[in-house]
């Protein structure tokens, strides 16, 4: 699956982490961040903080994959 919106990456974790039947609580224990942010994660907040959300997903056995877009680069930025 294609994951384009922090919407979608939370559902995602929150969708892995129900599979695992870890609780937000044990996940942030384990990740070490607060519950806070957990929540935060699978409500798909824009500005989580892309060091812990790495943490997150790696703590779950998920990754992340950067490839390039099918849409135009923002103006005034070349590919």
């Amino acid at each position: 699956m294609r994951t384009t919106t922090t919407a979608q990456l939370g559902a995602e974790i929150r969708a892995r982490r129900r599979e695992l039947g870890v609780t937000q609580k044990d996940l942030a224990m384990t990740c070490g961040t607060g519950l806070r942010f957990i929540i935060d994660v699978e409500k798909g907040k824009p500005t989580c903080q892309v060091g812990k959300m790495l943490q997150v997903l790696q703590t779950l056995g998920l990754g992340l994959a950067v490839g390039a877009g099918s849409g135009d680069p923002p103006r005034g930025e070349t590919p």
